[in-house]
């Protein structure tokens, strides 16, 4: 018999009398045509522990016969709905996901993803990830995942190859199906070719290692460039300068190869050129090398990107120059910030979403069919005309 419990009667109820424990807490009702004290202390226990018995049914996880049972239909058609099949109506369909939501099931996709041999994701591993550019190619990526039924592992590479190294061996261990990849600024072809011995798709973004002979996505530099220079002589600028290539990549290399060939073609000079890094500090530090006051100063700069395009305006008017009356300004992106800076940015819009849902297209139809043919997808950027320029005071 259990010890005797420390209670006392605080009054009658219901035919039986209430017994609280001396902390206050109720105990139970002893029946008044009962001997047995503990009877109704018993029974409340019992019901304590039916129900925390039935708390830890409900925490258990729902199985497709009991999703069945309650929807009114198969576990095999629980099971097409969960796969998306066509086969099933969509009214059925329907009273499935009511009964899988009112009974708190969650799908097991790691389950079924080893089961089909598939996760649905993929890995996406950027150079920097402070860019705004790279907020609008995460943006298409993802929206043309989305309608995939993809997701996406994002990873910041910070121009660093061994980073990036690091991070495809992390993809790799949560079994990533593909991987979206802008490389690191030293990487080697070596990379690549590793993703390609290990039968992992690659799909290379903006910049390429390789030649550009495998998969990859990216704006026409050159012609941008080729786009930029033209403008600039067509308002009459014969000195043009160059800022912000300071990147080995493929993607600096591309853009100086249009600087240069545009001016050849115009019978004009190079330079002056300042290879610093694409950042808003080092524009803004690039001015004092550009300007020292004498004749043959620039009268246009054109940067590397809307960024250093940035900083280079910011430059200029510490020196009490006018960007766009007393010097030309263009940049490269179209980042959003372009047009709403002051004065306005003309630039050359990359596209970046529109680059983000191709390479994630390209990259799904590359899991699919791993021995296609590779593909080069090159998007011409356009010239976007604002302040920063002179163009407007020029025509007037």
């Amino acid at each position: 018999m259990p010890p005797k419990p420390a209670v006392v009667l605080t009054g009658e109820a219901g035919g039986g009398r209430i017994w609280i424990d001396l902390n206050g807490e109720f105990r139970g009702m002893k029946a008044l045509n009962s001997d047995d004290p503990y009877a109704s202390i018993r029974s409340i226990q019992s019901t304590r522990q039916r129900r925390r018995a039935g708390r830890r049914k409900i925490a258990t996880r729902v199985t497709l016969k009991e999703i069945a049972r309650h929807a009114g239909v198969s576990p095999a058609t629980v099971s097409l709905v969960l796969r998306s099949s066509p086969l099933v109506a969509k009214t059925t369909q329907v009273r499935v996901q009511l009964a899988m939501d009112e009974l708190g099931y969650v799908y097991h996709r790691a389950a079924a993803n080893l089961r089909a041999g598939s996760t649905e994701t993929i890995g996406l591993l950027v150079s920097e990830i402070t860019n705004p550019f790279y907020a609008e190619l995460t943006a298409g990526i993802d929206a043309a995942l989305d309608r995939a039924g993809w997701v996406a592992f994002l990873a910041n590479a910070g121009e660093s190859p061994a980073r990036q190294d690091r991070f495809i061996e992390r993809m790799r261990e949560q079994r990533v199906d593909g991987l979206l990849l802008c490389p690191a600024e030293g990487t080697l072809p070596d990379a690549i070719q590793r993703l390609r011995q290990v039968g992992l798709p690659c799909v290379q973004m903006l910049r390429h290692v390789d030649g550009g002979m495998r998969d990859y996505v990216s704006p026409d530099y050159q012609l941008g460039m080729t786009l930029a220079v033209d403008h600039l002589v067509g308002l009459g600028h014969r000195r043009i300068a160059y800022v912000g290539g300071g990147r080995r990549t493929s993607a600096a290399q591309e853009r100086a190869a249009g600087y240069r060939e545009a001016l050849a073609r115009h019978g004009l000079p190079i330079g002056p050129v300042v290879d610093c890094l694409p950042t808003r500090e080092a524009g803004a530090h690039a001015v004092a090398m550009l300007l020292r006051g004498i004749p043959s100063d620039p009268t246009a700069v054109l940067c590397y990107n809307d960024i250093c395009a940035f900083g280079v305006m910011l430059g200029l008017t510490d020196k009490g120059i006018a960007p766009g009356r007393d010097c030309a300004v263009v940049g490269f992106d179209d980042v959003v910030e372009s047009a709403y800076c002051r004065p306005a940015l003309t630039t050359l819009a990359a596209r970046p979403r529109e680059i983000g849902e191709a390479a994630a297209t390209l990259l799904l139809h590359r899991i699919k069919a791993p021995e296609a043919r590779a593909e080069r997808i090159i998007l011409p950027p356009r010239l976007i005309v604002r302040d920063s320029c002179g163009a407007n005071d020029h025509r007037q």
